[in-house]
């Protein structure tokens, strides 16, 4: 596919503190480049809930306008948008389907009429189904089916992950961005987004945790054998953290958010116990003096309890032993000092930062590498993965789309291809785009493999189904 062909793709972040956007293009060698970015303070929105609809507006337009300022050649008109929040809840089912074409090999239409029967699954009042995820098939006999289609069988069968949210929590989350002057265009599962864009071959084979620790949310994804496994959101992150310490030590919410990220550890034993902190007093009071180790053990009580739930939830999917490529941290609160040994010691598992770089061109700021950049990246890779499948129609052809000054790419490629060249020089060209087209493909492959899980685009929440048509 030629540079001309690649659209610019929108990933939009909207958090508890920060709102994100980012713009980004594949290059010839299938590595996305970043062309703009903006972040904003967050409103209007509380543990990933939008609480106050004018704020959040306010946000995410600021948000949008710096994106913009940082490349003029850009126009925004699409975005995609991460969803979270303590509401979206997930469970797990099973399914099973006595075909009628026994004859038959079994093809698509037989999976999507089993994935339609779970729409029956009782979920609770003012909760909606948002998303149904197959997992291992079953096919007569024969367990552990990855993909069944071409088979022959009876009776199909299979166990599902469901993901619910509150149908009103998710709407304000979309109105806002409309009322942006923006187009949704599809909203994404943060903790899914962030996978995508931390992980690689590998982690997927071997078995990972992808935890999330964000402002208001902690959001989590386990993958199994290939397969997302398990979906959680954690209500406990980053500003539960800045409220301990404003409480504890009697400091104001700003004097909390600085002294987290710039002397903050998440390990008590690991803190100096003769520093202190200087705070100004209030209106001619003395300053006050905070211990550094009274800080720490506020920030190790609050990151402990969060990696407590991320066990919990591990053992109840009963894969707190399996996960041999460990916990993956990513976000802001993947940030914190001594965070991986924390992790370590709770979890009993490994554990390792995860930076959005997998899948990002060279040549990009260390700034573009911090996790907390993790999910909008992510977002990125799935408007790509819609449009190489065909989901999302390209440059100029007449519908919602996203423009771009072709011109301005010019040095972004230049750079890019710069950077790339120099570690294949002695090779002929034939080779290199050899390489450089397998290596595509096979990442290609398995972001289709987490994406094409989401049997159903989150947009089709927002249609008007009637009841008789999903029974």
């Amino acid at each position: 596919m030629s540079k001309k062909e690649q659209p610019v793709i929108v990933g939009l972040d909207i958090g508890t503190t920060k709102v994100v956007a980012i713009a980004g293009r594949k290059n010839e060698f299938g590595k996305l480049e970043v062309l703009g970015m903006g972040r904003a303070e967050s409103a209007g929105v509380s543990h990933g809930v939008v609480m106050n609809i004018e704020q959040c507006i306010r946000s995410i337009e600021q948000a949008i306008e710096k994106c913009l300022q940082s490349n003029p050649n850009l126009e925004i008109k699409e975005v995609y948008v991460g969803i979270a929040g303590q509401h979206i809840k997930s469970l797990q089912t099973r399914g099973d389907r006595v075909r009628t074409r026994v004859e038959e090999e079994i093809n698509k239409e037989d999976i999507d009429l089993l994935v339609r029967d779970q729409y029956k699954t009782y979920i609770p009042a003012g909760d909606q189904i948002i998303d149904i995820i197959p997992q291992e098939f079953n096919v007569d006999n024969t367990s552990n089916v990855l993909d069944p289609i071409g088979m022959s069988g009876v009776k199909i069968g299979a166990n599902f992950h469901i993901i619910t949210g509150d149908r009103n929590a998710i709407r304000n989350i979309k109105r806002c961005v409309d009322k942006s002057n923006l187009n949704t265009r599809d909203l994404v599962l943060q903790p899914l987004a962030s996978a995508a864009a931390v992980m690689n071959d590998e982690d997927l084979e071997a078995g990972v945790a992808i935890v999330d620790i964000g402002g208001g949310t902690t959001d989590m994804a386990v993958f199994y054998d290939g397969m997302l496994k398990h979906t959680a959101v954690i209500p406990y992150a980053g500003v539960n953290i800045t409220n301990d310490i404003r409480n504890g030590l009697g400091v104001l919410r700003a004097q909390a958010e600085q002294m987290k990220v710039q002397f903050g550890t998440a390990l008590a034993d690991e803190a100096n116990a003769n520093a202190y902190i200087t705070i100004p007093g209030l209106r001619g009071l003395p300053p006050k003096e905070i211990s550094v180790k009274n800080l720490a053990h506020i920030i190790q009580a609050r990151m402990q309890e969060i990696l407590d739930y991320v066990v919990y939830h591990l053992k109840q999917i009963d894969l707190d032993k399996k996960l041999y490529g460990g916990i993956i941290l990513t976000g802001g609160g993947a940030q914190m000092k001594h965070i991986i040994q924390l992790t370590e010691y709770v979890t009993g598992l490994g554990a390792r930062i995860g930076h959005p770089n997998e899948h990002l061109a060279g040549g990009h700021t260390e700034s573009l590498m911090n996790p907390m950049y993790s999910t909008c990246i992510g977002l990125i890779l799935r408007g790509y993965h819609d449009f190489e499948n065909g989901r999302m129609r390209f440059i100029g052809d007449g519908g919602n789309y996203i423009h771009f000054n072709e011109e301005a790419m010019k040095p972004v490629v230049a750079e890019a291809v710069a950077n790339v060249t120099p570690q294949v020089e002695e090779e002929t060209e034939d080779d290199i785009d050899e390489q450089v087209q397998h290596k595509q493909k096979k990442r290609n492959e398995n972001l289709k493999r987490l994406f094409d899980g989401l049997k159903g685009k989150f947009m089709s929440f927002f249609e008007e189904v009637e009841d008789e048509e999903i029974k």
